[in-house]
C-alpha cells in the first residue's frame, strides 16, 4: 500500500470483460451535475453523479468499503484487500463468509474472477490527493486497473473528516436500500462517544500528541492534512502536531532519520496501529528513544491509521482514546 502505509503476472483478461465493460452507467463529467434520471443515483467523492435504471445489487468493494456497507446491511459479492484479511486491524471481526475474495495484497486483484461475479457497481474510497479510487492507484498491476472496466467505481472521498467518509457510506447504503433506522442507531452510539471524547480533551486543553509510524530506518511523522482521523481529533480538542516539512513526493508523512527522532517533543505518542507492536519495538531499539520525553515517560498509545469506515469502530476508538487522555499528563513535552 504505497499511499498510506509505509510497509510496501498480469492475468489475461477474458472477452467477457469487454462485454461487461459496456454495462457501466458512466459518470457525468460535469462536477456539478444532477442525476439525469433512473431508479438509482449517487454523487461520489470524485464529484460525479452516477445513475442506473435499477439499483445495483452485485457489488465488488474494497474491503474497508465492504465493511462500511455491511454495517448498514449491504453485502457485496466480492472484495479486494490491501493485505491479509485475517491480519488487518481494520477488518477484525468482519464475517466475509459467502463473499468472494479477489485479492489480499495491495495492487493485485484477480480480474478474471471478478468477471465471473458480473458486478454492476464497484465501491471504494476516493483519494483527492491522488485523484483515484482505492485499488486503482499508480503502481497497481494491470489486472487491478481492469476492474474499473466492469462497472462504475463510486464511493465517498477521503477528505478532512473520517466522519464525512462514514456519512458518505451511509448515504450510499441508503441509495442501495439500507434500513435507515439501523444507520441512525449506529450514529447515536457514535455521537455519545464523541461527546465523551470532547469532554476529555476540554479538560486537557494543552495536551499535545504526535502520530508516528517508526519502521526500517525511518521515524515517520503523520501529516494530519492527509489523515482525516487526525484532523477530527484536532477539531475535537486534541492538539495533534503538524510536522514542519512533509515529504514533497509523498506528503502523508515527514520522514525523519532516527538520529532526528527527538525533533518533536509531544506530551503523548500515537503509534500507527497497523504496525503494532512493531512500531513500538522499532523505536525501543533506537538509542535516541529515551530522548523523546513522551517515550521515556511511557506516554504512548495507538491511533487508528487510515482504516476507520464505520460508526461502530469510530465510537470504540474514541472511547479508548478518551480513557487514555483522561490519564495523560499535558506537561511532559514542556
Amino acid at each position: 500500500m504505497r499511499r498510506r502505509t509505509l510497509l510496501h503476472s498480469v492475468t489475461a483478461f477474458t472477452a467477457a470483460a469487454l462485454v461487461l465493460a459496456g454495462c457501466g452507467g458512466g459518470g457525468d463529467d460535469d462536477q456539478d451535475a444532477a442525476p439525469t434520471g433512473g431508479a438509482w443515483s449517487y454523487t461520489a467523492g470524485d464529484g460525479k453523479t452516477y445513475t442506473a435504471e435499477k439499483t445495483p445489487t452485485r457489488i465488488i468493494a474494497h474491503a474497508y468499503a465492504a465493511k462500511a456497507l455491511m454495517e448498514f446491511g449491504i453485502k457485496p459479492v466480492g472484495i479486494y484487500a490491501d493485505g491479509k484479511i485475517t491480519e488487518d486491524v481494520g477488518l477484525k471481526g468482519v464475517d466475509f463468509t459467502g463473499v468472494e475474495i479477489l485479492g489480499e495484497e495491495w495492487g493485485k486483484i484477480d480480474a478474471e474472477k471478478a468477471v465471473t461475479l458480473a458486478p454492476d457497481l464497484i465501491v471504494a474510497d476516493w483519494w483527492p490527493a491522488e485523484e483515484v479510487y482505492s485499488g486503482q492507484e499508480e503502481g497497481v498491476e494491470d489486472s487491478a486497473k481492469k476492474l474499473s472496466e466492469l462497472a462504475d467505481v463510486v464511493g465517498p472521498a477521503q477528505g478532512d473528516s473520517i466522519l464525512g467518509v462514514i456519512e458518505g457510506y451511509a448515504e450510499l447504503a441508503k441509495s442501495l436500500g439500507a434500513d435507515t433506522t439501523v444507520i441512525e442507531g449506529h450514529r447515536k452510539t457514535f455521537d455519545e462517544a464523541l461527546e465523551r471524547f470532547k469532554t476529555a480533551t476540554a479538560a486537557k486543553p494543552n495536551l499535545t500528541a504526535l502520530a508516528i509510524s517508526p519502521y526500517d530506518d525511518i521515524y515517520a511523522v503523520a501529516v494530519p492534512k492527509y489523515a482525516p482521523e487526525l484532523l477530527d481529533f484536532q477539531k475535537w480538542g486534541l492538539k495533534v502536531i503538524d510536522p514542519e516539512t512533509p515529504d514533497p513526493e509523498f506528503p502523508y508523512w515527514e520522514s525523519l532519520s532516527f538520529e532526528n527522532a527527538d525533533k518533536y517533543q509531544p506530551d503523548v505518542l500515537l503509534f500507527d496501529d497497523r504496525n503494532a507492536p512493531g512500531g513500538q519495538e522499532k523505536l525501543a531499539s533506537q538509542p535516541i528513544a529515551n530522548s523523546i520525553k513522551a517515550y521515556a515517560a511511557g506516554a504512548m498509545t495507538e491511533w487508528p491509521a487510515y482504516w476507520l469506515h464505520t460508526y461502530t469502530d469510530y465510537a470504540a476508538q474514541l472511547d479508548r482514546l478518551t480513557t487514555f487522555i483522561q490519564a495523560a499528563d499535558e506537561n511532559i513535552g514542556d
